[in-house]
């Protein structure tokens, strides 16, 4: 039996009015996101990257075209917490514990004190960061504040967890580390996961399918499929097929600079 489709864009369009006059950031996209895909985003600065994820979100509306979140429309799906978001920065804040920040979405969509306390447990352990529910983001290096982001953008048991660059501005030891238990934790859970990034290597790592994408207006160029095992280790990036999909999704963003728009 087919998947289902959690996202679906028909002929998406998004255009920026402003004093200069419009910015055209997304062109025609079409795209079909199933049920517990792992999805990324690449494609050179400017390209649309961010802002196609923004529309998924209700963050941006669409100028023109249709999108839907798990059947919905985008701002039903918000209001309806059908998505987990999380940013490029960790966004904690830092006078609350670190169970009490993986609590606020929690605390506001009104569940009870016993129901918070086991969804802040299960979602620290699913992070690796048991043991440091009472301390201060300040007191954790930039990975940990990191994993406690997804946790909890993770707290309300969405379906489909959007990422914006978690990683982007961490070193290549922790990204990796973070990369490994990302894939852990998309395994474990079943999320279907869109994530937003700039590096080929993650890309590729992650991805059940690489959206590649043309500099701005965004275009999609190519759609990779990879078909590598769920249990795959970092090793796995030296591999001749690994090398194959990262040569397919480097030639398409040199492609994609061809446009002239």
């Amino acid at each position: 039996m087919a998947a289902a489709s959690v996202i679906e864009a028909r002929e998406l369009s998004l255009t920026f009015e402003t004093a200069d006059g419009p910015v055209y950031a997304l062109s025609k996209v079409n795209l079909t996101v199933q049920d517990g895909d792992f999805v990324s985003f690449i494609g050179p600065s400017g390209c649309g990257k961010t802002t196609l994820l923004r529309v998924i979100a209700d963050l941006e509306q669409a100028s023109e075209g249709h999108i839907s979140v798990n059947g919905m429309k985008p701002d039903e799906a918000r209001r309806k917490r059908a998505y987990g978001y999380v940013f490029q920065a960790p966004a904690l804040y830092p006078w609350r514990t670190i169970e009490r920040n993986v609590a606020l979405p929690l605390e506001i969509m009104g569940f009870s004190a016993a129901e918070r306390a086991e969804r802040i447990a299960r979602n620290l352990d699913l992070v690796n960061l048991k043991g440091f529910e009472k301390k201060f983001p300040w007191q954790l290096s930039g990975g940990m504040q990191q994993r406690v982001s997804i946790a909890r953008a993770l707290a309300v048991d969405p379906k489909l967890l959007l990422m914006d660059e978690p990683f982007g501005a961490l070193d290549e030891i922790v990204r990796d580390k973070l990369n490994q238990q990302l894939l852990e934790l998309w395994g474990r859970t079943k999320k279907t996961v869109v994530f937003v990034t700039h590096s080929i290597p993650e890309a590729v790592f992650l991805s059940t399918h690489i959206v590649v994408m043309s500099p701005r207006p965004g275009r999609i160029i190519d759609v990779i499929e990879t078909k590598f095992p769920k249990d795959r280790t970092l090793d796995i990036r030296e591999t001749p097929e690994f090398l194959k999909v990262a040569h397919r999704v480097r030639e398409g963003l040199r492609q994609g600079h061809s446009y002239d728009d």
